[in-house]
């Protein structure tokens, strides 16, 4: 069967993108408003930028009812946030989380988790996250307008904090991190279970 991307609904174009492009990494951001609230939101729309320098890239797929999320209002407002990975562990406090709070709402709180000191940014980390990524705001990029456009959000990252429990010869490996994977419509997977296949040699 055959789409035509633009005879479709943006509704429809989202269902073949999240049921296609699987598994999607998931960015757990937190961020301060300037009244000091912290807020935590999983996004699974969520790459690396550049490595050189370090960027991650954290798309909003923006909300019927307003303009941005109070994850990239904060960014915007502070220019600050952490990425932190999905452990399987934590994905009960990850899907409590994604609720639709208002602003003055600390998810932290709401999931049960413990804040963690950041080195290089104001914004907390989740403690129980075995990797968080401190980051600035580079920039946000549009694509589109209205709802179900993008929000391209461009972070530097300052530092990374890996917990030794994730470590393997000082490097992450996969089966310690045991990070989630999102699928589509309520779907998760898990990196658990994984295969290595080495690349081909230049002859």
């Amino acid at each position: 069967m055959y789409f035509n991307t633009s005879k479709i609904t943006p509704r429809e174009n989202y269902q073949l993108l999240t049921g296609a492009v699987v598994p999607r990494p998931i960015a757990w951001v937190s961020t301060l408003s300037e009244q000091g609230v912290a807020n935590l939101a999983p996004y699974s729309f969520f790459t690396v930028a550049s490595c050189s320098p370090p960027v991650l890239c954290v798309v909003q797929v923006n909300p019927r009812e307003r303009a941005a999320k109070d994850t990239l209002s904060n960014l915007q407002a502070t220019r600050e946030c952490v990425v932190n990975i999905v452990s399987h562990v934590l994905v009960d406090a990850m899907n409590t989380s994604c609720g639709d709070y208002p602003p003055e709402v600390d998810e932290f709180e709401k999931a049960g988790l413990k804040k963690s000191l950041s080195n290089s940014v104001t914004a907390p980390g989740v403690e129980d996250a075995l990797v968080r990524f401190e980051c600035n705001l580079r920039e946000v990029k549009l694509v589109g307008e209205g709802a179900m456009a993008g929000s391209m959000m461009l972070l530097d990252v300052l530092g990374v904090e890996v917990n030794d429990a994730a470590l393997r010869a000082g490097l992450i490996a996969n089966d310690l991190l045991d990070a989630v994977g999102k699928l589509a419509g309520d779907g998760y997977c898990i990196t658990r279970s994984n295969f290595e296949l080495a690349r081909p040699q230049n002859i």
